[in-house]
């Protein structure tokens, strides 16, 4: 009986592949990583573990507004399987810019360009969300009123950006828009927010802080984005507020302790 084909035995190109465990692409992947430690290249590869891609309020809002590409929603799931899998092997996320390095029949490199966004968009942003963000840890952790999480989610007029806000690249050899090795750059930015929430301020070259400000001028609202990107990029807030952002766990803001008093002052006499 002659074997019976399925899409999934063939590349995106039409051309017949032999199948590759998961273990084993997994070991290609872990070999060609290696190979560019040992040149001195720095990865930041992306794990996700659980069921989701994501866990937090910030990832997850990320893969959600992911998955309203109706466009791309062929490409999604390999993606997803892919970052699941553990081939994103690097993951760097810059002002405006994300690049990746994604295990498949090779090791690919991945390019998205990301709008940043309009000085008015911002403005719009912040002026709407004003008075109602307490902190940036807060803010960070997702600890928002639903009215400031539908402001900054908002799919036309949010922090994410539209499919015409991307420039999407990658060295495979499919000439579709989005490759699954793309998909799964743009899933693994979701996983990454689990534990840098901040690197979604810096992608789209804004200042967190400027949400939590009671009152800012209309002129620092409107100051170059690439400036204002700087006072986030690189920074993990995770490390300088002492707390884990993407933990669980509440983050309490106590009074400090009162002095104990040595001696009540007596009273003065009459």
């Amino acid at each position: 009986m002659p074997r019976s084909f399925r899409p999934s035995d063939f590349d995106d190109t039409g051309v017949y592949r032999p199948y590759v465990s998961v273990t084993e692409r997994r070991a290609q992947a872990t070999r060609a990583a290696n190979a560019r430690a040992e040149r001195g290249e720095k990865l930041e590869p992306v794990v996700s573990t659980g069921k989701h891609v994501a866990s937090t309020f910030w990832g997850r809002a990320w893969c959600d507004n992911l998955e309203r590409y109706s466009d791309y929603a062929n490409r999604l799931p390999r993606g997803r399987t892919y970052l699941k899998n553990g081939y994103v092997v690097h993951l760097g996320v810059a002002a405006g810019e994300v690049t990746a390095l994604v295990q498949g029949t090779s090791l690919y490199e991945v390019k998205i360009h990301v709008r940043l966004l309009s000085p008015e968009r911002w403005a719009s942003i912040v002026a709407r969300s004003a008075g109602r963000v307490g902190s940036l840890v807060e803010l960070l952790r997702g600890r928002l009123s639903g009215e400031v999480m539908q402001i900054v989610t908002e799919r036309e007029h949010g922090l994410f950006p539209s499919p015409d806000e991307l420039e999407l690249a990658c060295s495979c050899p499919d000439k579709a828009t989005m490759c699954k090795h793309v998909a799964a750059a743009l899933y693994g930015i979701g996983a990454r927010l689990d534990a840098r929430p901040e690197l979604l301020f810096t992608l789209r070259g804004t200042d967190a802080s400027e949400l939590v400000a009671q009152a800012a001028s209309g002129a620092e609202l409107l100051r170059p984005l690439k400036t204002r990107a700087n006072a986030l990029d690189g920074t993990n807030l995770s490390e300088l507020f002492g707390v884990p952002i993407a933990d669980d766990a509440a983050v309490r803001t106590e009074k400090p302790p009162r002095r104990a008093q040595k001696g009540r002052a007596k009273a003065r006499p009459r």
